[in-house]
């Protein structure tokens, strides 16, 4: 052992190298911070660039950069602002929308930003043959999901109109809470329709308008280059309506699937943030750098998506018996250091005061039990089982703990099998899986974003269940609901319901987990996890601040 001035010593030159990269030149940090570049890790390569196609959350930190809808959320508080729109009225019985467009809107080719944008874009968003997954987004205006579904076929009927260039309506079914934080999601961002067109049909996905050279967008960034599985570069857009109180000249987004590598970028000075906070290093860092690790509590939950339409897992008696195996706690205490806490329903509890039924727990033998009933008595018959996850330490060592957890309870033999992002993604949308890592993260703040998912013909679903009950729940009793209690009395029967019949199975309930540099400012604390560029600048400055303060030492 080391005499205790010279632990000390070694621990201090430890931390130097770790946290700031001594001695190594200038780094990416440094030199960020001088140019205001943002080192930014997105957890992985990207899918796409279409705001109506593209579903994860590293396409959502791009996208957002680029296109921006009607609204946009406060960082800090998540209330809404105007954007694209300058200003809006709700009539009296909450059921129509008039957004009037901001004069000093503009595309990065110069063309204003108009209501008809926003008109086309939402019809090309609501064709069936583009295969939007998010779709439903648009369902609360009037007569959206029949124009989907092809029950009708005259748009003029549904409740989205451009009453001039400066004019927009939208007519709603019912009253909906939440329907003005739907418009800060991607899916209802407008796309430039001379572009959209000009290589390919409306209703194509992933065409030639989304490549750097060609692509045309309306946000406070503009595509500078993008080389793939290497970075996404994005510059300050000067013709943005609000380009004077944005501050960041580029982003450098960094497409990194490794806990590892992102720990090891950022010790070297080379992230200003990583998407994830390595789980075996969450110790380490409480003890010895806590300023520099962010934990808080995150809207969402980490399922596993099950195909119910395979033979095996077609029996939720089957299903039920994986859910009630997976022993949640020792998963926390263990593999995940206690950085989320167990869940057992979709929604995450205390959501405006909705609380998700609880249906199950922890029981090896009920599960054991129900294995049996479904014909399958200690494993014997059941096939070897799949499950997928995409590239990530953490998810493969989740994973692995719950496969020596089925077998062990329940004598099923399970194989992993790790996909890359974009193959992950076209397997689940496929349904070429068994078993599926998922995770869903709130849109909005309202329980409703957990629950709408599941719907018949969702194409976030992805487990091929459907039961007609929860459609009617969901889409037609909580939406004419009179009251809150009401509303959320409707969610609680078809959690249930959803829940006893266990078409995934949940695992836990997220929490954000990021390494930060103290450099970075504005990236404000919020239950979505939701940063607003716009906001975001580095303090060039900010080691002799801290010295200043105390902090430094």
């Amino acid at each position: 052992m080391f005499a205790a001035p010279l632990r000390r010593f070694f621990s201090i030159l430890f931390v130097c190298f770790a946290l700031s990269g001594c001695g190594q030149g200038e780094s990416n940090v440094e030199s960020g911070n001088r140019q205001q570049i943002l080192h930014f890790s997105n957890g992985t390569e990207i899918q796409g660039l279409d705001p109506h196609v593209i579903t994860g959350i590293a396409e959502h930190h791009v996208v957002q950069t680029l296109f921006e809808g009607l609204v946009v959320k406060d960082s800090q508080t998540l209330e809404l602002e105007p954007a694209a729109a300058a200003s809006w009225t709700i009539s009296d019985d909450g059921r129509i929308y008039t957004f009037t467009m901001r004069d000093d809107a503009r595309w990065s080719n110069g063309d204003p930003v108009t209501a008809y944008d926003f008109e086309w874009s939402w019809w090309r968003a609501l064709q069936p043959s583009l295969g939007s997954q998010y779709v439903f987004t648009y369902f609360p205006i009037k007569n959206a999901e029949a124009y989907f579904k092809q029950e009708i076929s005259d748009f003029s009927k549904v409740g989205i109109k451009a009453l001039d260039e400066k004019t927009f309506r939208v007519e709603l079914n019912n009253p909906t809470p939440y329907f003005l934080q739907l418009l800060d999601h991607y899916s209802t961002f407008p796309v430039h329709k001379a572009t959209v067109e000009k290589y390919g049909k409306p209703d194509e996905s992933y065409t030639r308008w989304t490549r750097p050279s060609n692509i045309v967008t309306n946000g406070p960034f503009l595509m500078k280059s993008w080389r793939l599985n290497k970075r996404l570069i994005v510059e300050k857009n000067p013709d943005y309506w609000g380009a004077e109180n944005v501050r960041l000249n580029q982003i450098v987004f960094h497409p990194i699937d490794s806990e590892i590598v992102e720990e090891r970028m950022f010790r070297a000075g080379q992230l200003h943030w990583t998407d994830q906070v390595a789980i075996d290093r969450a110790p380490w860092y409480r003890e010895n750098a806590p300023e520099r690790m962010r934990i808080k509590p995150y809207v969402g939950t980490y399922i596993y998506r099950i195909n119910n339409k395979l033979p095996h897992l077609s029996d939720s008696r089957v299903r039920k018996a994986l859910a009630m195996t997976v022993d949640r706690q020792t998963l926390m205490d263990t593999v995940l250091n206690n950085i989320f806490t167990p869940s057992y329903a979709i929604t995450p509890p205390g959501l405006l005061g909705y609380q998700p039924p609880k249906t199950f727990g922890y029981d090896p033998n009920q599960a054991r039990a129900l294995l049996a009933e479904a014909g399958y008595p200690n494993g014997e018959g059941f096939p070897e089982m799949e499950l997928q996850y995409n590239t990530s330490d953490q998810h493969r060592k989740i994973a692995t703990a719950i496969q020596q957890m089925w077998n062990k309870e329940l004598g099923i033999k399970v194989r992993l099998q790790n996909k890359d992002w974009k193959v992950y993604l076209d397997d689940e949308a496929t349904g070429n899986f068994e078993v599926s890592r998922g995770g869903w993260i709130g849109d909005y703040v309202d329980p409703n974003t957990f629950l709408d998912m599941w719907v018949g013909g969702s194409g976030l679903n992805r487990t091929g269940w459907n039961d007609p009950r929860y459609d009617e729940l969901i889409l037609k009793t909580a939406p004419q609901a009179k009251t809150r209690e009401e509303r959320f009395a409707a969610f609680r029967e078809a959690e249930t319901l959803m829940m006893n019949d266990m078409p995934f199975i949940p695992i836990y309930t997220y929490s954000s987990h990021h390494f930060v540099h103290p450099s970075l400012k504005g990236m404000h604390v919020n239950v979505m996890n939701y940063h607003n560029f716009r906001d975001v600048y580095l303090d060039p400055n900010w080691d002799k601040k801290e010295q200043a303060s105390g902090q430094g030492e």
